[in-house]
């Protein structure tokens, strides 16, 4: 019912910039969170940055200060910007959103995109 595509990701050298996003679609009624979450091989998926409210921020303390995440006034797309990447940084990195598809909560479900694969060079 909702899909979630990413895109933006590729190689970029240490120190350089890199900006993610990620677009919903389908049977959405409301996007209460969005947010990105990083995946290396041999370890779980961890929380990389989450958006409510349309304001309310959270971020990994790895990432403070370094990425930056928005989201559109459409509430259907929400973007990383990511500067002074590093080589530990390097992960598929997924887009996540709770989504509401209908008017209560018991129609909340949090769904997940495919993957994009972000490569830090030193």
């Amino acid at each position: 019912q909702v899909q979630l595509v990413e895109s933006g990701g590729g190689l970029v050298q240490a120190g350089g910039s890199l900006r993610l996003s990620c677009a919903a679609s389908g049977s959405i009624f409301s996007i209460d969170r969005m947010g990105w979450y990083r995946q290396a091989p041999g370890k779980q998926r961890d929380m990389v940055a989450t958006i409510a409210s349309g304001i309310v921020t959270n971020y990994a303390d790895s990432v403070k200060g370094r990425f930056t995440i928005s989201r559109d006034i459409t509430k259907n797309t929400v973007s990383l910007q990511m500067n002074s990447l590093k080589p530990e940084d390097t992960a598929v990195y997924y887009c996540g959103a709770l989504v509401r598809t209908g008017p209560t909560s018991q129609t909340s479900r949090h769904y997940w995109g495919q993957g994009t694969q972000v490569t830090v060079s030193s």
